[in-house]
């Protein structure tokens, strides 16, 4: 998958081999001032991970990869300026928060735009290709979960067509702490 879309990017899946550049761009967007409502892993622990993690991840959701596809957008040179990724969750297994899976669906996790490139159609692009692969894998919804306090992100998600379910998705960290579940349907 692959795409030139306006701004002289292109919109693609990675490669297993990119790995260097996967580790560096979630780097950077752990260090983003967001970080904490963002992500549910931090800067320190992310860069004393070994190749080997990032390798893996790399070949888990590149290109050919059925289980997950993480999306990047490109410019002449080389320089990734966003990324997401869909990880594909199965019909009767149990999500990372330990909610049962009623159908087969995506869960997008890792979004990413540089902060040159935030407003400039960017993360829809990303979101856009993201769900052309779910919907050509056969997925029957995508989510996402949001913290409530990140409306940064939650006004990118509704731009990409996605909208509040209602359902909370507790985090560990303490009492009260919980993040909205985004969805989309087919």
């Amino acid at each position: 998958m692959s795409a030139t879309v306006p701004g002289d990017y292109v919109i693609r899946s990675i490669r297993a081999d990119e790995w260097p550049a996967v580790k560096e761009l979630r780097l950077r967007a752990l260090r983003d001032p967001l970080a904490h409502l963002a992500y549910l892993e931090t800067y320190d622990v992310a860069a004393v991970r070994p190749d080997s993690y990032w390798q893996e991840r790399a070949a888990g959701a590149a290109e050919g990869a059925s289980g997950a596809r993480q999306i990047v957008a490109e410019v002449p040179g080389g320089m990734w300026l966003g990324t997401l990724t869909v990880l594909v969750e199965e019909a009767g297994t149990t999500d990372w928060a330990g909610f049962s899976v009623a159908r087969r669906q995506g869960h997008v996790v890792g979004v990413f735009v540089r902060p040159e490139w935030r407003g400039s159609g960017l993360t829809k692009a990303l979101f856009d290709a993201g769900l052309e692969w779910a919907w050509a894998s056969g997925l029957e919804r995508v989510r996402l979960i949001v913290h409530p306090d990140n409306e940064r992100a939650q006004g990118a998600y509704r731009k990409a067509g996605f909208a509040s379910s209602g359902r909370t998705v507790p985090l560990v960290g303490g009492p009260g702490d919980y993040e909205l579940e985004f969805v989309l349907e087919r």
